[in-house]
């Protein structure tokens, strides 16, 4: 791996440890100090690292760099004395690694539990975590909520403004607590994972950097008593089932569609790690939407080919997950199921009879599911004007050249 490229990999493995790391042991008062810290870190990283081989422990060297960075900066204000003395006293040794535990106190996973404060907004928390915990820009994150730019620099400085507030020490968080924040945790390790799979970055379609990284706290997750439950590991099930067939949905840079992948290059080790996360998901009477994910994505891994995959199984479990988790997107996905099981007029007719928020109005997906159905049920004009649309709406070249490539395909005699 190149320097660049390494210096890439650390920043989506380390940055989101270094900043809870740091913000541990300074407080969210200092969180903007902290964040700028661990940037000026990567810069310094990749700058020394062009010049010079990379160390044999790259992510203590950033902590070490970001530390001192930070300690700087604060003894430029007279105000932090008393916390510079701690510090000192916290900090006077040079770590060979970062002190990271291996359980539930990972730096990472335990600051992704005190942003899911459940006194802010959902979408808030989301926020907060994708762009501070995770890395993800302003832009990233509004597209992967399907919000705008503005609004998420809202909730991002909302957000930050009441974790700065709360008295709450980090390590003082009890099982109650955790308990009550583990939905809105697995929802953000699943955002995590949906990125890497397919990005809204305009450069990589497929990011397997995060999708390792949500697999990892997930599966740190999943060891505390805490999260040792079925819905975490319908989780693991449905990131596992996906992460196998990621090789096989590139080709030369290409993003390629279900049916064009080639099925044999699809890893059978995940298949099967995936398969015995669901089987153990299957313990109690809870059922998850990540229990109905995970089996949709079981079906598509099982089947021998497209045309033999059983997709009235998986229009079932849209239904179900629609009435477990309501969301446009679930609508969309039965619709195009129920145009592969009954013909593309059938799905057309789904999506008529369905109620769609007007800012879906604002994603390509509404628009390319539209132009595929009615380019197969042979309303070409219509199903043209509706590709333009999506092609408009697409976050990323990759993905714009994935549907181009999709409407340039004779339409299928259903």
């Amino acid at each position: 791996m190149s320097s660049h490229g390494q210096v890439e990999h650390l920043f989506r493995h380390e940055y989101g440890q270094l900043v809870a790391l740091l913000a541990r042991r300074f407080g969210f008062d200092y969180f903007d100090q902290v964040e700028d810290a661990v940037q000026w870190a990567m810069t310094q990283a990749l700058d020394t690292w062009l010049k010079q081989a990379v160390p044999d422990k790259p992510s203590a060297w950033l902590y070490q760099v970001a530390l001192r960075y930070l300690l700087s900066q604060l003894r430029q204000q007279q105000t932090h004395s008393s916390l510079l003395e701690q510090s000192a006293e916290q900090h006077g040794e040079e770590f060979d690694e970062p002190p990271l535990s291996r359980e539930l106190n990972d730096a990472l996973l335990r600051m992704l539990f005190v942003a899911c404060d459940d006194k802010l907004a959902v979408e808030s928390q989301l926020v907060f975590t994708l762009k501070s915990l995770v890395g993800f820009s302003i832009k990233e994150t509004a597209l992967r909520l399907f919000i705008s730019e503005a609004n998420a620099y809202k909730r991002f400085s909302r957000a930050r403004k009441h974790l700065q507030q709360q008295p709450l020490q980090l390590d003082s968080l009890s099982e109650h607590d955790l308990q009550k924040r583990l939905p809105a945790v697995y929802r953000a390790l699943y955002l995590l994972f949906t990125e890497g799979y397919l990005s809204s970055h305009e450069d990589l379609s497929i990011r397997q950097d995060l999708c390792e990284e949500a697999i990892r706290l997930t599966e740190r997750l999943s060891q505390h008593p805490l999260g040792n439950c079925p819905e975490s590991y319908a989780l693991l099930a449905l990131m596992h089932l996906n992460t196998a067939r990621l090789a096989a949905r590139q080709q030369g840079g290409e993003l390629l569609l279900l049916e064009e992948q080639d099925r044999s290059s699809w890893d059978q080790q995940q298949i099967a790690l995936g398969l015995r996360c669901l089987q153990r998901s299957a313990q109690g009477v809870h059922i998850s939407r990540y229990h109905l994910e995970a089996g949709i994505s079981a079906e598509h891994c099982l089947a021998a080919s497209f045309a033999e995959t059983r997709w009235h199984k998986i229009v079932e479990s849209y239904l179900l997950l629609e009435k477990l988790a309501p969301s446009p997107f679930h609508i969309l996905n039965r619709a195009v199921a129920l145009a592969q099981w009954q013909g593309a007029e059938a799905g057309l007719a789904e999506l008529k009879n369905s109620e769609i928020p007007a800012w879906l109005s604002r994603s390509y997906h509404w628009y390319a599911v539209l132009a595929d159905l009615q380019l197969r049920s042979g309303n070409a004009q219509t199903a043209k004007c509706n590709a333009q649309l999506a092609l408009s709406y697409a976050p990323s070249e990759n993905i714009r050249r994935l549907l181009a490539k999709r409407w340039r395909l004779s339409p299928r005699k259903d």
